[in-house]
């Protein structure tokens, strides 16, 4: 894609202190766009956005819960005070706690609800209200996962979130099209992230073993999608979830989670 593909684009990026976010974040800003980096982490959130400032990009950090609406209109403001206005929003915060469905507390099951469907949903609302009053158009993006294609032992309240959001963005077309905001969904499989190996050292073994193509994703394989959904060339692409994972979804075995503590 051309370096100045993202010129004039305003975007917010939920989550994005590191791994996936991180990478859609920096990949927008150094290809001309402005940036509204989120992560729950705000020192994180700090030293992300002072390295993709290092690398050229147009960067804000904003610390806080993306759960939260206050948070989240505060950084729909924050674009337009910055930036003077707002383009792209990608709803990347999601979190994963893994647990037996038969045992799972609810307290965790009320923090992946809030996390991963009522921040994206708040989020791609407040989003679409100041792109709609710009008579812009614009670009939501929201971050799904293979698991909510198919099944995987222990992620029941995890999955069902995931499958929400292609939900959302499936029914949202009717709401936003009529206004130039595409929405879509970017649905990743096994991806090596600083998470994922601080999790599972075996990590990259394992996966490379199940998946087709050899090998988990990388960040990059991730953002690449996102940003193709993202760019001008996408014009009439909405409503879609688009499935990043190296051919696991079409065999789907599954990982030894003997070790795993549930």
């Amino acid at each position: 894609m051309s370096t100045q593909l993202f010129n004039n684009q305003v975007a917010i990026v939920t989550g994005a202190g590191q791994g996936i976010g991180f990478e859609i974040a920096k990949q927008l800003a150094v290809k001309g766009a402005g940036v509204i980096l989120n992560d729950a982490d705000a020192d994180l959130a700090s030293q992300a956005a002072k390295t993709i400032r290092g690398l050229g990009g147009e960067c804000i950090a904003f610390g806080g819960d993306a759960s939260q609406s206050e948070i989240i209109d505060g950084m729909v403001e924050e674009a337009v005070s910055c930036f003077g206005k707002l383009t792209i929003a990608v709803a990347n915060a999601g979190i994963t706690l893994f647990g037996d469905f038969f045992e799972y507390p609810k307290e965790n099951l009320q923090k992946v609800l809030e996390v991963n469907l009522m921040g994206s949903f708040l989020l791609t609302q407040a989003a679409a209200r100041q792109i709609r009053s710009q008579k812009s158009g614009g670009r939501i993006l929201l971050m799904s996962s293979v698991v909510g294609h198919q099944s995987h032992q222990f992620l029941g309240a995890y999955a069902m979130t995931k499958a929400g959001l292609e939900m959302l963005a499936k029914n949202l077309v009717l709401e936003l099209s009529p206004h130039g905001i595409t929405i879509n969904a970017v649905a990743p499989g096994a991806t090596l992230t600083e998470r994922t190996l601080a999790t599972d050292p075996t990590y990259p073994k394992t996966w490379s073993s199940i998946t087709p193509m050899g090998r988990p994703a990388i960040c990059e394989d991730i953002a690449n999608a996102a940003l193709f959904l993202l760019s001008p060339h996408s014009g009439h692409i909405t409503g879609q979830s688009l499935i990043v994972d190296g051919g696991w979804t079409s065999v789907s075995p599954l990982p030894d989670l003997s070790n795993l503590d549930v």
